[in-house]
C-alpha cells in the first residue's frame, strides 16, 4: 500500500492555541496578563502546560483552566469552545490564517501525488463544536477525519490508533507518517507502529521538511 500522511489538526494543520494566544493578546492588549503564558511560546512561564506534557494534567483540563480564566476577564462564557472561538477569529484573522501553511502545502502536494491524506484529532468537535472552522476547505482533503472527541479514547491510548488504521483499511502502520504536536502522541504512535514526527512549534517548518522526505515528495516552491 502506498504510504498515508495521518495529520494532528491542533498545532498541526491547525495554529496551536498557544500561537493564537500571541495574536489574541495583539489584539486585546488588556489581556496581556493571561495571554503572556503560552507554552513554551510565551515570556511568562507556563507550569500548568509542562503537566500537561509530562502526562500529569490532561490537555483537556489544562484549556478548560485557561478558557475559564480568559472568560472571567472578558465577561464571557468559561467554556472551552467559547475560548477557541475567541482565539480562532475568523473575523479578525481570515479563514486561512487559522491554518498552518506548511501543513496546507503538504496536505495538497501528498493529494496531489495520489497519497491518502488523514487526520486523527482528539477534539475537533470537543473544543470548536460546530464553528465554520470546522468545515474549513481544507478538511475535504482528509479522507478519513477521525475525531475522538467523543469516542471514549484518546490520544496516546492505543486504541486511538487503532481506530485510524482501521478507518485507513487497516494498512501496515510503518506505512502511515504521522506529525502531532504532542510528544506523548508521538511516542503512543511510535509504539503502535507508525512513522511518527513530532512538530515542535518553536520550529514547525522542520518536522513538515521531514514528513516530505518520508513521503519522497518535492520541497514546496
Amino acid at each position: 500500500m502506498d504510504q498515508v500522511l495521518l495529520l494532528d489538526i491542533g498545532g498541526v494543520v491547525l495554529r496551536s492555541g498557544h500561537e493564537m494566544m500571541a495574536l489574541l493578546g495583539r489584539r486585546r492588549p488588556e489581556l496581556a496578563g493571561e495571554t503572556d503564558r503560552r507554552g513554551h511560546l510565551g515570556p511568562l512561564p507556563d507550569p500548568r502546560w509542562e503537566m500537561a506534557l509530562a502526562g500529569t494534567l490532561a490537555e483537556r483540563a489544562y484549556w478548560a483552566e485557561r478558557a475559564a480564566a480568559l472568560g472571567a476577564l472578558t465577561g464571557g462564557s468559561t467554556g472551552i469552545p467559547a475560548l477557541m472561538s475567541l482565539l480562532y477569529d475568523e473575523d479578525a484573522l481570515g479563514t486561512d490564517g487559522l491554518v498552518r501553511p506548511e501543513a496546507r502545502a503538504l496536505m495538497r502536494d501528498a493529494a496531489a501525488d495520489g497519497r491518502t491524506v488523514a487526520a486523527l484529532t482528539n477534539d475537533l468537535a470537543a473544543f470548536h463544536e460546530d464553528a465554520d472552522l470546522t468545515r474549513h476547505p481544507l478538511f475535504s482533503l482528509f479522507d478519513p477525519l477521525v475525531d475522538l472527541s467523543s469516542a471514549g479514547v484518546l490520544k496516546p491510548d492505543p486504541g486511538a490508533y487503532a481506530r485510524a488504521l482501521s478507518a485507513l483499511g487497516d494498512p501496515d502502520p510503518a506505512d502511515v507518517v504521522f506529525l502531532d504536536d504532542m510528544p506523548a502522541n508521538v511516542a503512543g504512535a511510535r509504539a503502535a507502529g507508525l512513522t511518527t514526527v513530532w512538530v515542535d512549534l518553536e520550529d514547525p517548518g522542520a518536522a513538515f521538511a521531514q514528513a516530505r522526505d518520508l513521503l519522497s515528495l518535492a520541497v514546496a516552491a
